[in-house]
């Protein structure tokens, strides 16, 4: 089974364990969410939904969304241009550097950067239950 197709699958459980309906619509919105491989906002989502089935309401974009990051099978970004984005969570821990002038979002990891986040944080006498890390940057001329 592909990625998408089990990403899909875990989003209709967790709608169906939500006690939730899986309409059409729902479909069409989970199998959008399930392809994405950008970080997309409801906006971009219910664009790419609705060019496949025109039922599709911005509502229910956001109340899927709510529910599917209530659930803990998608997270929100909320980067400077003030969009909440959203991503699957499925993936390995991984930070992000923002494009200023195209907003691309580019997903990186880099195993020194957690090396020295460990260190800093043990210097201080803690230990990392999780973090996030966003770069602001411009592609140099």
């Amino acid at each position: 089974m592909s990625d998408e197709k089990k990403r899909f699958e875990r989003f209709r459980q967790d709608l169906k364990a939500a006690g939730i309906r899986l309409t059409e619509p729902r479909k069409v919105i989970l199998r959008v969410l399930a392809s994405a491989s950008d970080h997309p906002d409801a906006q971009a989502l219910y664009a790419r939904a609705v060019a496949i089935d025109a039922s599709v309401s911005l509502s229910t974009v956001y109340r899927t969304l709510k529910l599917l990051e209530e659930r803990g099978a998608i997270q929100r970004h909320a980067f400077d241009d003030g969009r909440a984005r959203f991503e699957n969570s499925d993936g390995e821990h991984h930070d992000h550097l923002i494009d200023l002038d195209t907003g691309q979002v580019i997903e990186f990891r880099s195993d020194k950067i957690e090396r020295l986040q460990a260190e800093i944080a043990a210097e201080l006498g803690y230990d990392i239950i999780r973090h996030k890390l966003e770069l602001y940057a411009r592609r140099r001329s």
